[in-house]
């Protein structure tokens, strides 16, 4: 049966989540979580600590034997805040790799705050239609606008709970100074967002991970409802910065671990719940991983529900972009239109894997991007702009991918010893090749940018492959043209004559 796990290694702590689907639905077969304060000593001194790194490899060689016990078929691991900041995570994820065999992620902010919203929408009914998410983990605090469920705004804010703990509470109770300190900074950073996220009106905020699930159990929350209003929490706010370490550990809802951090934790909530004007926030138990199981379902299958939302957002984030960039949406559509044409028509030759369908058409989407800058050599900018651009629904590796389809829409044409083509994984770089093939036959196919061709037959034969255009009467000889004049790369990449002729 399909199963996926999903580890999220935060500054914090590290947790599992195993799901087996069901139908179109995931259902959990284990949860676990283990703090490893991976991140504290980067706050400090930018570095990852080698007992934390001995002691997170330690949890997810535990966690690993979890994944076989239940027979994964899918398995994705990320990293967040402390990871983005250590001088040293390559060496990190190194060392997991060859002790694990796991390969680990590093996510940005926003991606993290992207996936926590998907996994919101695909677990939980939302009445409203304007919603606020707050996410306060060890390392960041992710903010996120969601309007008619889909993703308007994102922030990434450096208040997570361990780095502030880390950075300004050094005693216990911490001291005035401190305090007045920490809040100092924290009233700083939402100061930067109070406007943009009061102008948004936010009907309800939810906060999920375990810093808002503290708060609201201490807070006396109906467990039915979870719902904690501002007042409690400052007044909260206000009495863990006055108790002892062992005072906050006999707290409801604390715990040992959590009472080291959750003075900083509870300033955060007070500060945003005042300074944004929110009346209380939902407590739901959600967290990232539960956006990565979403994900990985939506990509297995693309009729559930999260596989709805992650193409609506894919195709969101792809026209934003090209708005931003000044790409003409009418041609990008129709060339994208083409080419998926062609990856269905030529699948008897191409053998691209399916995920490959979506890739040729962001490239589709993206490959004017680079004329923004300057046309003379747009086609290394759009590799640029879209290698380091955020993408929703896209991962690192997938948009080096479109990026370096892009980057072969020109004179050029892929090779090993290009840089864009050896940083792909060993099969992907076959793949590109066979994907730039069909864009740039794409982009021949509306040469004219007047989207002449209405339709195309495709016989693939033993040695050829002929094209036949369905065109507006008395056009298509330069389509005819462009055609011919990616034969001699079509045989190369495909070993098959290329023809074209007009219906």
């Amino acid at each position: 049966m399909t199963t996926f796990a999903a580890i999220d290694i935060g500054a914090n702590s590290v947790r599992l989540k195993i799901a087996r689907l069901r139908g179109r639905r995931l259902v959990v077969l284990a949860d676990d979580r283990e703090v490893t304060r991976l991140g504290e000593s980067v706050f400090r001194s930018g570095m990852l600590d080698p007992k934390a790194m001995a002691q997170t490899v330690k949890v997810l060689r535990r966690f690993r034997k979890a994944i076989l016990k239940h027979g994964a078929t899918g398995v994705r691991v990320v990293a967040t805040s402390s990871l983005r900041d250590a001088q040293n995570a390559s060496a990190f994820v190194q060392w997991v790799k060859s002790s694990t065999g796991l390969q680990v992620e590093v996510i940005t902010g926003v991606e993290e705050g992207r996936l926590i919203h998907l996994g919101v929408i695909a677990n939980t009914r939302l009445s409203a239609d304007r919603v606020l998410l707050i996410d306060l983990g060890g390392g960041s605090c992710e903010l996120t606008l969601s309007v008619d469920h889909q993703i308007r705004d994102i922030i990434s804010l450096p208040l997570g709970a361990v780095r502030l703990t880390r950075e300004f509470l050094q005693h216990d109770p911490p001291k005035k100074n401190e305090l007045e300190q920490m809040r100092a900074f924290i009233g700083e950073e939402v100061s930067r967002v109070e406007r943009r996220m009061r102008s948004a009106g936010a009907q309800v905020t939810i906060a999920t991970s375990g810093t808002a699930a503290a708060l609201a159990e201490s807070a006396g929350s109906s467990k039915k409802s979870f719902t904690v209003p501002r007042a409690a929490v400052v007044r909260l706010a206000e009495t863990l910065c006055r108790s002892s370490l062992e005072e906050r550990r006999a707290m409801p809802g604390i715990g040992p671990r959590r009472a080291e951090i959750i003075v900083a934790g509870a300033a955060v909530y007070a500060e945003l719940l005042t300074r944004l004007g929110l009346t209380s926030y939902r407590y739901l138990p959600l967290g990232l991983r539960d956006g990565v199981l979403a994900q990985m379902l939506s990509e297995y299958d693309h009729g559930t529900r999260a596989g709805r939302q992650v193409e609506i957002e894919r195709e969101n984030s792809l026209v934003e972009l090209g708005r931003r960039y000044g790409v003409e949406k009418k041609f990008s559509i129709r060339v994208r239109g083409i080419a998926l044409k062609l990856f269905q028509r030529l699948k008897r030759i191409h053998g691209l894997p399916p995920e490959y369908e979506s890739l040729i058409g962001a490239a589709a989407m993206l490959q004017e991007t680079g004329s923004y800058i300057n046309r003379t050599g747009r086609h290394r900018h759009s590799y640029y702009l879209i290698a380091h651009s955020e993408i929703f629904g896209f991962n690192t590796q997938q948009r080096a991918i479109v990026a370096a389809i892009t980057r072969y829409m020109g004179r050029s044409r892929p090779r090993l010893e290009h840089r864009v083509i050896r940083i792909l994984p060993e099969l992907d770089r076959y793949y590109v090749a066979r994907a730039v093939a069909i864009l740039r036959l794409a982009l021949a196919l509306d040469q004219s940018r007047a989207g002449v061709v209405k339709d195309l037959g495709i016989r693939v034969g033993a040695t050829k492959v002929q094209i036949t255009l369905q065109t507006k009467r008395g056009t298509g000889e330069l389509e005819v043209w462009a055609v011919e004049k990616e034969a001699g790369y079509f045989r190369t990449v495909f070993g098959k004559d290329l023809g074209v002729s007009l219906a």
